[in-house]
């Protein structure tokens, strides 16, 4: 996007950042779009990179952009907030508390409590200097960076039966270990509700999932992952409620739906980018969760 302050112009990748520094919001840089920022102003040309269709990537209302960030007019907050009122109207469930899994399940939590009156409660204190562990290389990195990373809080879930919102399940790696956290703090039962659909195709534009295999919703069933990770009720956000997230702007949904915005390679081109003896799976551009 691109901001100003008094003379200056501002290029973010959010507007959150904008806000920081007290700039004015001017517009959103359009996709294949190309602008040029002298001392006459802005011009823009669109000519270079025209595309049929626009596709913006669901993962940014979902999960990768902070919560006070606004995409193409779209609040983020806003949008989290909507994805917890569907899964309680589509997937209701007896409990005592609802939480989110910090920091993106928490918008998506208080959207849950707001729409089935089970109250909202914080279970987890997170370690500020642990990063996103769904990206980190290594399956090891991962669950030791999850034990690091999240600290359950007794007195909220001991004896209760808490519904806990994930803004997703890409390997499993987190979601298996939080619901053995909660389970070794007391809780009684643990719904695990997803503000996302199950995460079934890879991603050829930058986000690191190198294959199938990975993802724990290939080849099996809600049941099926629901006991691999130990929770005892599973649901994700239906895929008919994802344009509503976006308030109806198009949206690439490839890795629910392989419906991607482009034809993927033939070839899984990935492969340069990263080195084949270890499991790592390093993307050419760094994500964060």
């Amino acid at each position: 996007c691109i901001g100003k302050r008094e003379n200056t112009y501002i290029l973010s990748s959010e507007t959150c950042a904008l806000d920081t520094i007290g700039a004015e919001f001017v517009r959103d840089v359009e996709p294949g779009e190309i602008v040029t920022i002298s001392s006459d102003g802005i011009t823009s040309d669109k000519s270079r990179c025209v595309r049929e269709k626009q596709a913006r990537c669901v993962f940014e209302y979902i999960y990768f952009a902070r919560p006070d960030s606004v995409f193409d007019g779209v609040g983020v907050y806003e949008s989290r907030i909507k994805a917890g009122r569907f899964l309680a109207m589509d997937e209701p469930v007896e409990a005592d508390i609802v939480v989110g899994v910090p920091e993106s399940g928490n918008a998506a939590a208080l959207g849950y409590a707001m729409e089935s009156g089970i109250p909202y409660g914080v279970a987890f204190v997170k370690n500020s200097y642990v990063g996103r562990t769904f990206i980190k290389p290594k399956q090891s990195s991962r669950e030791s960076a999850v034990r690091v990373k999240l600290n359950v809080l007794r007195s909220a879930v001991e004896g209760k039966r808490v519904i806990m919102i994930d803004d997703s399940i890409v390997r499993g790696t987190t979601s298996s270990l939080i619901v053995n956290q909660l389970r070794e703090a007391g809780a009684k039962e643990v719904h695990l509700k997803v503000s996302a659909p199950p995460f079934l195709h890879p991603c050829y534009f930058g986000t690191d999932i190198p294959n199938e295999q990975q993802l724990i919703a290939h080849n099996r069933t809600v049941d099926e992952i629901c006991k691999v990770i130990g929770a005892d009720s599973l649901s994700y956000l239906r895929m008919d409620r994802l344009k509503e997230l976006s308030d109806g702007l198009p949206i690439c949904t490839a890795c629910f739906s392989a419906d991607y915005p482009i034809e993927p390679p033939k070839e899984d081109i990935r492969g340069e980018y990263f080195d084949k003896g270890s499991d790592s799976c390093g993307a050419p551009k760094k994500l964060e969760q």
